[in-house]
């Protein structure tokens, strides 16, 4: 074969091909891949965050917005001398912390169900997961009509049931407002940790489950054993986003009780939208943004330390 006849193929590669040629190899194609998200996000998360920041050190309304006055830290000072606002970090961390242990755990429960072979398991997959793919604020608006003290479904379940508690305001007592609140949240989010970890429980070895069972190892000990380790990393992930969506969460609890009665719902977001478009005070709203942001970072950056922590450990073992 002819020198010629070896560079025909050079001479007639696409535009494309000789394109690809040259990004391979080059130092800086990574970072010219990863330059539209890096712009994406510091146009579209950066600045907003930086404006917000900015807004939580000033006196804002929202009647004269482009006018602000410096204030300095007065708006988080003035927030950790109310006692009304620590009720409300209060109840934003029992609300997330239910709603973390109750959805994962239920979650867990319907995907073990759903992993074993039963007819009709298709279908009932598929049924679990109506629940998520509703729209919160109708799930929200029937859920508050089935609570209604007089014509509401579950007074009338529970005067069938012969119960005292029955034509109970579950919406309009603060004892009852955010179990009930919590119910509806939890029944509505369990399915996407139930699909999740379905997926996950996919990668479980049958070759350790069985050499588990041919040991005489119990359920709990096969699923200490085979199942665990595989689903912990998914579980993790699980918990960091159902923490922060759950502390971001604002269309469920303002259709179902807008942060009452007298603040026994209110959490975070509830607060910041009162503060902004109620009072109207946006350097007030802007500072408990911020502070909802550090809680979410710092659930964030505990995740990361302990997913590292766990990755080292298993490695050394």
């Amino acid at each position: 074969m002819t020198d010629a006849a070896l560079r025909q193929p050079q001479l007639s590669r696409s535009p494309i091909a000789r394109g690809t040629a040259r990004l391979d190899g080059n130092p800086w194609t990574p970072y010219l891949f990863a330059a539209p998200v890096v712009l994406y996000l510091l146009l579209f998360q950066g600045y907003p965050l930086l404006r917000e920041l900015m807004l939580s050190f000033t006196q804002t309304s929202l009647l004269t917005p482009q006018t602000s006055h410096f204030v300095g830290m007065r708006n988080y000072a003035e927030l950790a001398a109310r006692p009304d606002f620590w009720r409300v970090i209060g109840v934003t961390a029992l609300y997330t912390a239910i709603c973390v242990v109750l959805a994962i755990a239920l979650g867990l429960g319907a995907a073990l169900l759903l992993d074993r072979p039963f007819r009709g398991r298709g279908i009932a997959r598929a049924l679990v997961t109506i629940p998520w793919a509703a729209p919160p604020v109708a799930v929200a608006t029937v859920f508050a009509w089935m609570l209604n003290a007089q014509y509401g479904i579950f007074n009338h379940w529970l005067k069938l049931l012969d119960l005292e508690i029955g034509y109970e305001s579950w919406l309009d007592n603060p004892r009852l407002a955010l179990p009930a609140i919590l119910f509806t949240t939890i029944w509505q989010i369990f399915p996407f940790s139930s699909v999740v970890l379905l997926a996950a429980l996919q990668g479980v070895s049958e070759e350790v489950r069985e050499a588990a069972q041919i040991d005489g190892a119990d359920k709990l000990s096969i699923f200490k054993v085979a199942v665990w380790p595989t689903i912990r990393p998914t579980v993790a992930l699980l918990v960091l986003f159902v923490t922060i969506w759950s502390l971001r969460r604002f269309d469920l609890i303002w259709v179902m009780t807008q942060g009452g009665p007298i603040g026994a719902t209110k959490t975070l977001v509830i607060e910041l939208y009162t503060r902004a478009f109620v009072a109207r005070e946006l350097g007030e709203a802007a500072a408990v943004g911020m502070v909802g942001l550090s809680i979410a970072l710092v659930v964030t950056v505990v995740y990361f330390w302990a997913t590292q922590r766990a990755e080292r450990a298993e490695g050394r073992s």
